[in-house]
């Protein structure tokens, strides 16, 4: 069977994540989390482009999806984990791999289903109603967590052990950018493009355009669980304030910065958002604190000078050339 070149480009991308994953011993452990960090955001950036950028919706919940998909996940490694084993006959790299599999694929479902609860209702609204609805959203998800005492409550769920590896990562990473590719160059993908152009065009030729908007919300629900099942499996300690408003806005940011749209340019976004405040950390500590003021400053320029995203460029076409006489 012949692969097409996105799979030839998948698998070359998995088995690179599994190299540098067997060498990752060798990596100080500051460079390695900053490397699981741009991981994870790539998998959020990328699954929040299918429903902003190719759907043409404006979700300000994506980390209330992130917290569902890592609470969900680390209660199954917790409180599932023991009993696994026992079945297993014990703890060894087998056994870790696919109970961690099993609480990945968990909490993305888990967070799928909150994407349906929250999509069925709210996407008939659009625009700002619609990034109201989803802030609320993720806003109560944090709050519920924070009333939950099996899952620690406002001091945090610890405990949870550290699986999150660099193939998991990026292995999870390239196949949501497969996926988001894969669906929207699909025929039936053509609806969501169809969605973002012209909502009310696109009824009136007979697509469905809530449908459309719900698979996508899954869609990126799904992926954003799993990033936050692999987020808390490297901290090893997740607690509602790191799932707050904040974080939706730096995924929103990273989505914008690399242009709507353009799978390319949010990776690259995501990979410079999240080194530049470990690069001010580093060695500018006093502006580092100003975070968000930075994003703040960041978002009006790009607005007036780059309304298309930072990374989104249009290449120019060859102009045809006209055909030469006949010598007559």
């Amino acid at each position: 069977m012949k692969l097409a070149r996105s799979q030839w480009i998948l698998l070359v991308a998995v088995a690179i994540s599994l190299l540098v994953s067997y060498f990752s011993h060798a990596i100080n452990r500051y460079f390695l989390t900053i490397l699981i960090s741009i991981g994870v955001n790539i998998i959020l950036a990328v699954s929040l482009n299918l429903i902003n950028g190719y759907t043409g919706q404006f979700s300000l919940g994506h980390a209330g999806f992130m917290a569902v998909g890592a609470y969900g996940s680390a209660a199954v490694t917790i409180y599932l984990g023991p009993k696994f084993f026992a079945a297993f006959g014990g703890s060894n790299t087998f056994s870790i791999g696919i109970l961690f599999f099993i609480a990945l694929a968990a909490g993305g479902l888990v967070a799928a289903i909150a994407g349906i609860l929250v999509g069925a209702p709210s996407l008939r609204l659009k625009g700002d109603y619609l990034a109201i609805v989803t802030l609320g959203f993720g806003e109560i998800i944090r709050v519920i967590f924070r009333n939950i005492p099996s899952l620690g409550g406002a001091l945090g769920l610890t405990g949870i052990p550290s699986y999150t590896t660099i193939f998991w990562t990026f292995g999870v990473a390239a196949v949501t950018v497969y996926v988001v590719q894969s669906i929207v160059n699909s025929t039936y993908g053509r609806g969501f493009l169809a969605v973002h152009d012209d909502e009310v065009a696109a009824e009136a030729m007979g697509i469905n355009t809530t449908r459309y908007k719900i698979i996508a919300f899954v869609v990126g629900a799904f992926f954003a669980g799993i990033a936050g099942g692999l987020y808390a499996h490297d901290k090893a300690f997740i607690d509602p304030t790191g799932f707050n408003f904040m974080r939706s806005i730096e995924i929103v940011v990273m989505v914008i910065l690399g242009g709507m749209g353009n799978n390319f340019g949010v990776i690259c976004a995501a990979i410079l958002l999240t080194l530049l405040p470990a690069i001010l950390r580093e060695y500018f500590r006093s502006i580092a604190d100003s975070q968000m003021l930075i994003y703040s400053i960041l978002l009006i320029l790009l607005m007036l000078t780059r309304p298309q995203g930072l990374f989104k460029f249009k290449w120019p076409r060859k102009a045809p050339t006209a055909p030469t006489p006949h010598a007559g």
